[in-house]
C-alpha cells in the first residue's frame, strides 16, 4: 500500500506539471524545447510496456552508476507511469472547459495565473 500511494501522489504532480507544459501557450524557445520533451516524455511511456520500464530502471540504471533498491526503482517506474497517463487525462479536463470561463476570470481582473487556479482548475478537477 506504501508503494501505491507515493507513486500516486508523486504520479499526479508529475502529470499536473507535465499537463501545464502541454497546455500553456508557447511563447519562447525554451518553452518550446520543454513542451517538446514533454510530448517525448509522454509518448515514450505510454509507448512501452510498464515491465519494460521497470527492468530499465532497475537494471538499466546501474549500467550509468546510479544503483537503487527495488522499493525506489518500483517508486520511480511507478510514478513516471501514473505522470504520464494521467497528464493526459489532466490537460483533456482543463481543454473541455469552455473559454467563456477564461474570460470571465480575465473580465473580473484576474491574471492567467490566478484564473487557472480559482476558475478553471476546481472545474477542471470535478470533470
Amino acid at each position: 500500500i506504501p508503494l501505491a500511494l507515493i507513486s500516486f501522489a508523486i504520479g499526479m504532480m508529475i502529470a499536473l506539471i507535465v499537463a501545464l507544459i502541454r497546455i500553456v501557450p508557447r511563447t519562447g524557445w525554451l518553452h518550446e524545447i520543454v513542451y517538446r520533451l514533454a510530448r517525448i516524455y509522454v509518448s515514450a511511456i505510454r509507448g512501452t510496456p510498464m515491465l519494460v520500464q521497470l527492468f530499465i530502471i532497475f537494471y538499466g540504471l546501474p549500467s550509468v552508476g546510479v544503483k537503487l533498491d527495488p522499493f525506489p526503482s518500483a517508486i520511480i517506474a511507478f510514478s513516471l507511469n501514473i505522470g504520464a497517463y494521467a497528464s493526459e487525462t489532466v490537460r483533456a479536463s482543463i481543454l473541455s472547459i469552455p473559454k467563456g470561463q477564461w474570460e470571465a476570470g480575465s473580465t473580473v481582473g484576474l491574471t492567467y495565473l490566478q484564473t487557472f487556479r480559482h476558475v478553471i482548475l476546481p472545474q477542471a478537477l470535478r470533470v
